[in-house]
């Protein structure tokens, strides 16, 4: 079961790259319960005992997608941040992540994206699938048009969606407007601007 309010939140970070996941060790170790591993096989059987999770989709043998086709099969209460240098498309539609970060990423964008995970699961669903559906909103904005996404109707569904989570959050959630200029302003990709 992940941590309860009297212990540090665990975080386990999965990524092939030893140099880079290590890294991210280094900058949340002082603030969280830190975990890595360099390979997405042993992953499942940790995820009872892990608040967020930090997933490389792109690993050899056992990717991220492959690790997270598995979650979606099961019962987790683990909040996931796909970190990838995986440019998202239409797949991600269909993909169980709650966001999902464009590599390289800032320490900064890295620690506020883990706590607005912890932040979510302590408030609401709603507002667990709100971050988790305008994450997709927001990469699929990033990597298309709006000639292309106009005529998608995944894309116009999900869009609506967020629009009434939105609605819903800003009636029932007082903190919910500085949660949302937080949320904006985690860079989720090299080079690409706030919304």
């Amino acid at each position: 079961m992940p941590s309860d309010d009297s212990e540090r939140p665990t975080v386990l970070i999965v990524d092939d790259e030893e140099k880079l996941a290590n890294m991210y060790t280094l900058w949340l170790r002082a603030d969280y319960d830190v975990e890595t591993v360099y390979d997405g096989e042993p992953v499942l059987p940790m995820l009872d005992d892990v608040d967020v999770m930090l997933l490389d989709r792109r690993m050899p043998g056992y990717s991220g997608d492959d690790v997270l086709e598995r979650i979606r099969r099961r019962e987790t209460d683990t909040s996931i941040i796909v970190i990838t240098a995986v440019d998202p498309d239409f797949d991600i539609l269909e993909m169980p992540f709650d966001d999902y970060l464009c590599k390289p990423v800032q320490h900064e964008d890295l620690v506020t994206a883990i706590e607005q995970q912890l932040t979510a699961r302590a408030h609401s669903g709603d507002l667990q699938t709100f971050i988790r559906l305008a994450t997709k909103q927001r990469l699929l904005e990033f990597e298309h048009g709006p000639h292309i996404l106009e005529t998608n109707t995944e894309y116009t569904d999900l869009r609506q969606r967020v629009d009434e989570l939105e609605d819903r959050l800003r009636r029932s959630l007082p903190a919910f407007d500085d949660i949302l200029e937080t949320y904006k302003n985690i860079n989720r990709g090299p080079g690409r601007t706030h919304r």
